[in-house]
């Protein structure tokens, strides 16, 4: 099975060189999705044997994905797999998804932080991910055990059923809603995700706003 990993990006220059060279190394095909970034991201992607797609506008993660997935279909690809560019997710987390994926009759697996204990989490976004996992079970019925994961990979002939449409980090609770109501065969595995990062400093994800717009979309949608 070819599976393309799918990295969307929005001015992660620093840190985005990195992840594509230990990328690249290990043989992985990458679709990066340059998501309308101001700094000198695209020069550092042109420099690895990889696909290249830019947003003129910065859209949104979950557009960024969107995009990569389309042009992984396209491309031939028969799966692929989210990973993000800033080098918090761990490579063999990727690895472990895909072989999964690969190996076992499921249509999408999920990476999950929660289960166990070795993510060390900043004070801030443990509480907030708390509150989105307490929030996706009791208002959207998602009985997932890290609504807010981006490590992912699926198979691409269930793309159709997986087709998101919120551009931003809804994406993720919007791609749960979805395996559930189109029955897909799902599994769930843990990963540990890297917060300890050097270079600049990265933004608590996600918001409490988030959190309103998801309660607005699931009464008004």
């Amino acid at each position: 099975m070819r599976t393309a990993v799918i990295i969307p990006t929005l001015n992660e220059a620093q840190r985005i060189g990195k992840t594509l060279k230990e990328l690249v190394s290990l043989g992985f095909e990458v679709i990066v999705v340059d998501d309308g970034s101001t700094d000198n991201t695209k020069e550092i992607v042109k420099e690895f044997p990889v696909y290249y797609a830019k947003h003129i506008i910065n859209r949104g993660q979950g557009a960024a994905l969107k995009t990569g997935t389309h042009l992984a279909r396209e491309l031939g690809f028969d799966a692929v797999a989210h990973f993000d560019a800033d080098g918090q997710h761990r490579i063999e987390d990727l690895q472990s998804v895909i072989k999964v994926l690969e190996e076992k009759d499921y249509d999408i697996v999920l990476g999950s932080r929660f289960m166990d204990d070795k993510t060390d989490f900043p004070w801030q976004k443990k509480i907030i991910l708390n509150l989105a996992k307490i929030f996706s079970k009791q208002v959207l019925q998602l009985s997932f055990t890290d609504p807010q994961s981006g490590l992912r990979a699926f198979k691409l002939k269930e793309s159709a059923q997986l087709n998101w449409k919120k551009d931003d980090f809804q994406h993720c609770t919007e791609i749960l809603s979805l395996i559930l109501k189109n029955k897909l065969n799902y599994k769930e595995i843990p990963i540990i995700v890297n917060y300890n990062i050097i270079e600049g400093q990265k933004e608590v994800r996600p918001k409490i706003s988030m959190g309103l717009k998801l309660i607005i979309n699931k009464f008004f949608d």
